[in-house]
């Protein structure tokens, strides 16, 4: 019984926070949380852009690494993107959009390889490494923008971000598709069976003839290709590229991964551990703020939450 509620506790978790806010809504109310498509499509639009940066950092946490740059990684390509699209405004605005969107994931590779060059061939520290390039793509994000945000006026941008298809935002219907392609890499591919066996033991990957400083650059710039994905995503839904867009995202992403059941230690993880530790917080916040909580409390809940599954783990 214990071993399977270490193993299960997130879902069995998430399950206690939705049938506490319905209970709520019930009888405060009078009305329903988890049945309202309002509440439903807020929660996945607030999930979203926590996991797209997840979906990349569980990967490297199953390697044994963290990155710590992922944020202004999304930050970076969000302004990247807006800057080129308002540099072709004057395009066709479809062709407009992907000249910025294919911008924003080639400039947010770049980061990803340097962290991965720096940590795979040079033997520092992931924490340093990555807390480095965390510095370097928040000043070019902000010079790049010029200390400010950069608004964008294109009609195929604003539907990217905010129109629905059978009344599902677009956005999460990009994010579900990235999650099916990561979880079948990890899965499925002998990318993933790699990635387990240098976070399992470094040492037996090498003797196993695994080439793990090319497979660590590969994780590392797969990590910032997600978050590059954040900030095409953050791009269309406010419609301007900000270089702090995902300074708050950064310890939701970790925090999804740790709740997901991923171990720090490396060898452990799955992409729909990173999706339901996404729900988790998302629920969370959004539920606090249903039920007329002071928002800063949503930092101590997501907190507690992390400590509580480190101590599980």
């Amino acid at each position: 019984l214990l071993a399977f509620v270490a193993i299960a506790w997130s879902w069995l978790f998430l399950l206690l926070l939705v049938l506490f806010f319905e209970f709520w809504a019930r009888i405060q109310y009078g009305s329903t949380f988890v049945l309202n498509p309002y509440n439903l499509q807020s929660i996945a639009l607030a999930a979203s852009m926590p996991l797209l940066l997840a979906l990349g950092q569980t990967l490297v946490i199953i390697a044994g690494g963290i990155d710590l740059s992922v944020g202004f990684v999304m930050g970076l390509a969000s302004v990247v993107m807006a800057t080129v699209m308002q540099a072709t405004a004057g395009l066709h605005p479809g062709l407009s959009l992907l000249v910025g969107i294919v911008a924003a994931l080639l400039v947010s590779v770049v980061p990803g390889f340097i962290s991965g060059t720096l940590i795979a061939r040079l033997a520092i520290p992931a924490f340093i490494g990555t807390l480095g390039m965390y510095g370097v793509c928040r000043g070019v994000g902000f010079l790049t923008a010029s200390g400010t945000t950069v608004p964008v006026n294109n009609s195929w941008l604003f539907q990217l971000g905010n129109a629905k298809i059978l009344q599902v935002p677009v956005p999460v219907i990009l994010t579900a598709i990235v999650v099916l392609v990561m979880h079948w890499v990890l899965r499925e591919g002998r990318f993933g069976r790699y990635t387990y066996a240098i976070g399992g033991s470094k040492p037996a990957a090498i003797r196993a003839g695994i080439n793990v400083p090319r497979h660590t650059v590969m994780l590392y710039m797969l990590s910032a290709f997600c978050a590059g994905i954040a900030g095409v995503v953050y791009t269309a839904r406010f419609s301007a590229g900000a270089a702090q867009g995902g300074e708050p995202l950064l310890l939701d992403s970790i925090a999804a991964v740790v709740i997901g059941g991923a171990s720090l230690f490396g060898g452990s993880g799955t992409i729909a551990g990173a999706v339901i530790g996404a729900f988790i917080i998302a629920v969370i916040q959004y539920g606090l703020v249903f039920i007329d909580v002071a928002p800063f409390w949503q930092f101590v809940a997501v907190g507690v939450v992390i400590i509580v599954s480190v101590l599980i783990d």
